[in-house]
């Protein structure tokens, strides 16, 4: 009876426990990504624009497709979009009384799937990756491999891009308010939150018509990859570092992502 029971089980473990074909869904930080911090600058007379850094890991997330058709190579594509926010702020300077107004600004990103909130610095990643099984080992699959990258990521909004597309009609009516007399600082800090108001639906509407800046790069990997026999759910887990790709002057990219997630196999 044991013996029968020994023979089953060899005979489970030596049939192929990985699947032709798998999808997933995995978390993707990445890592070492720094922007830098820009103090108010001026963007017209009497308005700076500045904005916040970030500093460390990019919260992220991503889809996988694997393919195992090949006898001594695997393919893989995979989407990962991670995401850095920082704080920005127009500052509105009165010289009658020397305050300053602080409009923060809420930006929604045209062409990232996240609604109106702090702005974001997202970085879309498409990899197309080849692997090479290091080992057979039935249930575990330890891999390396490597591939092309397509990189996508958002402007930020510094003094350079807001200064290009706001109105210069809205700058002298900001001026206007600012320098009349006959408002007192109730009234203007009213009439500015309005104007501000104006300059962030500029700001949103030069975000869509801007859309995202593309680049190729490539990249380097090794993962794992899990699989029971019989049963059509992989787990997996990649470290991939990234070579290329174009980002703004702000960005130094860490260029490391984790991806850990689960799929389904058949």
């Amino acid at each position: 009876m044991n013996l029968k029971a020994l023979v089953a089980a060899g005979a489970l473990l030596a049939t192929q426990s990985f699947a032709i074909v798998g999808v997933g869904f995995h978390y993707a930080p990445g890592f070492g990504t720094k922007m830098k911090a820009a103090e108010p600058a001026p963007i017209a007379n009497n308005i700076n624009l500045s904005h916040d850094g970030f500093d460390g890991m990019m919260q992220g997330f991503g889809f996988k497709a694997w393919i195992d058709l090949l006898p001594v190579i695997d393919i893989e594509a995979t989407l990962n979009i991670q995401f850095g926010s920082y704080d920005a702020s127009l500052w509105v300077d009165n010289p009658a009384d020397g305050t300053v107004n602080e409009i923060p600004l809420e930006i929604e990103l045209g062409g990232t799937p996240f609604g109106k909130a702090n702005p974001k610095f997202v970085a879309m990643t498409g990899d197309l990756s080849i692997t090479y099984p290091i080992t057979t080992l039935p249930i575990i699959r330890p891999y390396i491999g490597g591939g092309l990258s397509y990189h996508l990521n958002s402007f930020v909004l510094n003094q350079k891009f807001a200064s290009s597309f706001i109105q210069p009609s809205t700058f002298d009516e900001v001026a206007a308010i600012v320098l009349d007399q006959t408002m007192d600082n109730d009234a203007k800090s009213q009439a500015l939150q309005a104007k501000g108001q104006e300059m962030k639906a500029q700001i949103q509407d030069k975000a869509l018509d801007e859309g995202l800046n593309t680049s190729i790069g490539g990249h380097i990997l090794v993962g794992l990859r899990a699989k029971l026999p019989i049963i059509p759910i992989a787990a997996y887990g990649n470290f991939k570092y990234y070579i290329g790709g174009d980002y703004p002057s702000e960005v130094d990219p860490g260029n490391m992502t984790v991806e850990l997630g689960v799929g389904l196999a058949i």
